[in-house]
């Protein structure tokens, strides 16, 4: 197929070029228990969430939360969504997240609240390499980064492999998988390897692809220089990760998804492990931050490494050095201060549900998994109430 070169004019921001399709009736153009709610715990909770999101805000503590993009009804409009997951902001400024149920990336113009799609046609399936991503189909995309570069790559759990959008062209083509589930291919070229269920991407410093293989137990690390993929960390047993064990050779319970440090330390949640770890980018070593393995909701205010989590799917560094966790199955955000290791929850009441806004700890969610912290805000993927929200 043709492909379609990437027209930009001088003193026009960055667009990509493949941000070209609309959905009809676009313009032009994502019960559970707290175990103390007595008055002082709920008082302490909402001055410790004030100041975290305050720090990152960089503004008096007087934090609200409204929707960005969404009704709270599923669909697939210029103000709808069908569960949203994975978020990042884009080389052009504009925010870009993975459409779960619409098999589809979109990208929300932050500035006119403008949504175009980036890749998918709305067809669960493994179709269009070679073509534009805006009419090859998905299945399940759950995460998506940008390269240095800004070519965009997508995690797509169903058909086990991740896919590249090219910046230029707007191209997709399959970077890792052969689409079919499994483990194979360490040492080899990553488009010949097999994977199973890949959840989540970051890229490290030296610009290699880490990818979260949850259902191989393994995080794997791709080489886009020379296409070679390899086992990064876990043997493929889901078993509990020894403290300071080193990176090779170690199990982990349920690799779910990643946050990069600007010091190259990396944060991995572990799903079913029920905690965070850290791998120290010096010594190459685990260290639990937050969760004791056990699944529940408590210890806000508290040391994070008492606290108890319930199925962590998301991972966000803010620039006050605050780790944000979205605590999916206790439908809450929580933020972890990595200078003092104090953990409270910052959105969301610990119940499912869909609001009221503004107060961010009245603000019910509902199994939310994208969280992301830029542009001195926070924006959660509420999945299941179907909306972004922002947290400023």
């Amino acid at each position: 197929m043709r492909a379609v070169q990437a027209p930009h004019l001088e003193g026009e921001p960055f667009r990509l070029p493949y941000m070209e399709r609309e959905p009809s009736g676009e313009r032009l153009m994502w019960n559970r228990r707290i175990e103390d709610n007595s008055a002082a715990a709920v008082t302490a909770r909402a001055l410790f969430a004030a100041l975290l999101l305050a720090s990152c805000a960089g503004r008096a503590a007087t934090p609200a939360v409204t929707t960005l993009i969404g009704t709270g009804v599923s669909g697939y409009s210029g103000t709808q969504v069908n569960n949203p997951y994975g978020l990042v902001i884009g080389p052009d400024g504009a925010l870009y997240f993975c459409d779960l149920d619409n098999q589809r990336i979109r990208r929300l113009d932050l500035a006119t609240k403008r949504l175009t799609t980036v890749a998918g046609n709305g067809e669960r399936g493994y179709r269009g390499d070679g073509g534009p991503a805006a009419a090859a189909a998905l299945n399940m995309p759950h995460e998506l980064r940008f390269d240095r570069l800004g070519n965009l790559f997508i995690a797509e759990r169903d058909n086990h492999v991740i896919r590249k959008v090219d910046r230029a062209t707007g191209i997709i083509s399959t970077v890792a998988g052969t689409g079919a589930p499994g483990f194979s291919g360490d040492g080899g070229p990553s488009a010949n390897a097999q994977l199973r269920q890949p959840h989540s991407l970051v890229f490290d410093r030296d610009g290699r692809l880490l990818v979260c293989d949850i259902g191989n137990q393994r995080i794997r690390r791709i080489s886009l220089d020379t296409g070679i993929i390899e086992t990064y960390a876990g043997t493929g047993e889901a078993k509990p990760t020894p403290e300071g064990a080193a990176v090779n050779g170690t199990p982990l319970n349920g690799p779910r998804t990643f946050a990069m440090a600007p010091n190259g330390d990396l944060y991995l949640a572990l799903r079913e492990g029920n905690a965070i770890l850290r791998i120290d980018r010096a010594t190459q070593t685990f260290h639990r931050v937050a969760g004791t393995g056990e699944q529940g909701y408590s210890g806000d205010g508290g040391p994070a490494l008492n606290a108890k989590l319930a199925g962590p799917k998301g991972l966000a560094i803010g620039a006050d050095n605050t780790l944000y966790v979205a605590d999916t199955e206790n439908h809450v955000i929580r933020g972890i201060d990595l200078r003092t290791g104090l953990i409270t929850t910052v959105l969301g009441t610990g119940t499912r549900g869909d609001g009221p806004e503004p107060n961010p700890l009245e603000c019910r969610l509902a199994r939310p998994h994208g969280v992301l912290a830029a542009n001195g805000a926070l924006y959660v993927s509420d999945s299941e109430a179907h909306r972004i929200r922002v947290v400023r």
